[in-house]
């Protein structure tokens, strides 16, 4: 049997490395909001041949007056080539300077064949009021979620089960939340989605061992609540690896598929949603049963 509380500092220094890590790259990388937001627009052109994107890149700064970022994709099933202007700021973009932009990029690259294939702007205020809404979605799940802990599992303190939950939510975000940051991923609507999904699953995965602590106290009366907890986590263990083994797999699966056609949303979802499988089963395992333990132990200290 694995023991899970008496190793509780290892896997409590191995959180905080993490967090360590991530906090060195947020002041390294910083945080790269995206369009949605922060405002701005995503305008997206296919093209044939070859096309400088250096040259693209100045062009447009100077047609639009104002900073522009380019990129090239080439997209390896179907083969066709695209070039995205980001033109992030306080400002969108106004139809006559997209009218504008479009003239003059055809007259300036004429082999290329440009051709207008997507356009998305985002009015600053709006972006702003979607970043908003998506944090408040996140904190009431998580509080509607903690809420039902603490009233579902009374007879093992409800209180720390809901609080300790609550602490592995947490953890779990900001896993999520510094792999945007360490692979320098902007900060987009994949991260709500992610975040709100990984959220669910975390909980769904702590309420199991929860369970099994509930099903297994009568018959360890006379065990120390160490032992009860860790015997919990050792019998539900072997569903919540092969839970997240499976979960992962499928993760990887969608990406390589979304790397073979060139999806970029697909792609900035599934490397977070990947590790936050992984993180969730790890709070739920190494970090939500030694806490309880250590709650428990607490209380005793404090009332005996």
């Amino acid at each position: 049997m694995i023991r899970f509380y008496k190793n509780r500092k290892i896997f409590f220094a191995v959180s905080a490395a993490i967090m360590i890590i991530g906090i060195i790259s947020l002041f390294v990388n910083g945080v790269d909001l995206a369009i949605q937001f922060k405002g701005g627009a995503i305008i997206k052109y296919s093209y044939e041949g070859e096309i400088d994107q250096q040259l693209v890149a100045e062009t447009a700064t100077k047609i639009l007056n104002r900073s522009t970022e380019v990129q090239l994709t080439d997209d390896l099933a179907t083969h066709s080539k695209k070039i995205v202007f980001n033109l992030s700021g306080s400002n969108g973009l106004e139809a006559g300077e997209q009218d504008k932009l479009d003239a003059e990029l055809k007259a300036k690259f004429p082999e290329a064949n440009l051709e207008l294939a997507e356009s998305n702007v985002v009015e600053p205020f709006i972006g702003k009021r979607f970043l908003t809404n998506g944090m408040i979605a996140i904190a009431l799940t998580a509080l509607f979620i903690i809420v039902y802990v603490r009233f579902r599992f009374k007879k093992i303190s409800g209180m720390s089960a809901g609080v300790i939950g609550l602490i592995a939510l947490l953890h779990d975000i900001l896993i999520v939340f510094f792999t945007f940051v360490i692979f320098k991923m902007p900060i987009n609507d994949s991260f709500i989605a992610v975040t709100l999904t990984i959220i669910g699953y975390s909980i769904n995965d702590t309420i199991v061992v929860y369970d099994r602590i509930r099903e297994n106290q009568p018959y360890y009366l006379k065990k120390s609540f160490e032992e009860l907890v860790d015997a919990s986590i050792n019998q539900t263990l072997s569903r919540s690896v092969k839970t997240s083994v499976t979960t992962g797999a499928s993760i990887i699966i969608v990406y390589i598929l979304a790397f073979v056609y060139n999806i970029d949303s697909i792609k900035t979802f599934s490397i977070p949603m990947f590790i936050g499988i992984v993180s969730g089963c790890y709070s739920t395992v190494c970090l939500a049963g030694p806490m309880m333990v250590m709650w428990h132990n607490r209380n005793q200290a404090m009332t005996s």
